[in-house]
């Protein structure tokens, strides 16, 4: 009755799941995942983070077995994250030799060389205070931190870490750390800058899991306003012209206009951070048999795929490693 009419039929690209996936634009892979996981000091201890369900703390001799769990299901990169029992007003623990970190790549390479090893390279977690650098009178002191930072990332990379992944929103910080692995002669070590950082709600889980709140204020004066999308092109600009090789936007799901923005103008490659809140959210609905999980996730991180990002990082990495092979 229709024949007459001169429209376009788009669903015979659409007739079956064979034509679907033949005409598919964007597609997710094992290698595009990135597995973050925090490591604790002690022993024994696999400590189940209450706000995100399948999410550890893990001590060093149960981090072996997890590490080739994740290599066996094809995830090549993990990205760490340490909890000392010791803290202090400069972050001490995060450039010792024997930090938490520090050991737990050490462990890794031994155990597990196959994996990719990104050493996130921050203080927070290690400061008294929780806050990414050193405090002065209640004001976070930028260029004082940036020695700080750059101890810390030659320390991990010391222990074996093949990637440096700052995210400590302190500007300056490419260059410094850049500038440092270079005089300890670690020239080919690559830098993962968090170059577009907010300011965002959907952290309070991670800070859980890290055990990172800040112990007064928050952190506006150094992670950005989320309201602003011409701010993330200048600091990405900035973190490349100071020598990032890639550039992480975080969080991912409320952002994707701004993955968008980095992608289209800059050749790097792009990682999104698919963040704590994020997950658990997705975590609480399907526990409530809300949604469809697998549905959901692989919907989800697919959009950060079409925005324009090369990589995820993502605590959804070993289950959809799972799902891409069914």
């Amino acid at each position: 009755m229709a024949n007459h009419l001169n429209f376009k039929r788009h669903r015979r690209l659409r007739s079956s799941a064979t034509m679907r996936s033949m005409v598919r634009e964007t597609h997710l892979r094992k290698e595009d995942l990135i597995y973050p996981f925090f490591v604790i000091e002690g022993e024994g201890i696999r400590n189940e983070v209450s706000s995100m369900p399948g999410v550890f703390q893990l001590s060093l001799d149960n981090i072996v077995d997890e590490m080739k769990e994740v290599r066996d299901l094809g995830i090549p990169s993990v990205i760490v994250f340490g909890v000392p029992d010791d803290k202090d007003e400069k972050g001490t623990g995060a450039f010792v030799h024997d930090g938490i970190v520090q050991q737990a790549i050490r462990l890794i390479k031994q155990e597990v060389p196959e994996l990719l090893i990104i050493a996130d390279t921050c203080l927070c977690e290690f400061t008294s205070h929780g806050h990414c650098g050193v405090v002065h009178n209640g004001d976070v002191e930028n260029d004082e931190s940036l020695t700080l930072l750059a101890k810390t990332a030659v320390s991990q990379v010391e222990a074996g870490a093949d990637i440096i992944a700052p995210s400590n929103m302190m500007d300056g910080f490419v260059i410094a750390i850049r500038s440092a692995l270079d005089k300890a002669g670690y020239t080919n070590i690559p830098i993962m800058s968090y170059a577009v950082k907010y300011s965002s709600a959907f952290y309070g889980p991670f800070r859980e899991a890290a055990d990172s709140t800040p112990q007064f204020g928050d952190r506006k004066t150094y992670q950005m306003d989320p309201a602003n999308r011409l701010e993330a092109i200048r600091e990405a600009k900035s973190d490349i012209e100071e020598g990032a090789d890639f550039l992480i936007v975080k969080p991912a799901l409320s952002y994707l206009d701004v993955v968008r923005e980095i992608r289209d103008n800059f050749h790097a490659p792009v990682v999104a951070y698919n963040v704590s809140g994020e997950y658990a959210m997705v975590k609480a609905a399907a526990q409530n048999g809300w949604i469809d999980e697998k549905a959901l996730v692989m919907e989800k991180l697919t959009s950060m795929k079409r925005a324009g990002a090369d990589l995820i990082i993502t605590y959804f990495a070993k289950d959809v490693a799972i799902w891409l092979s069914e």
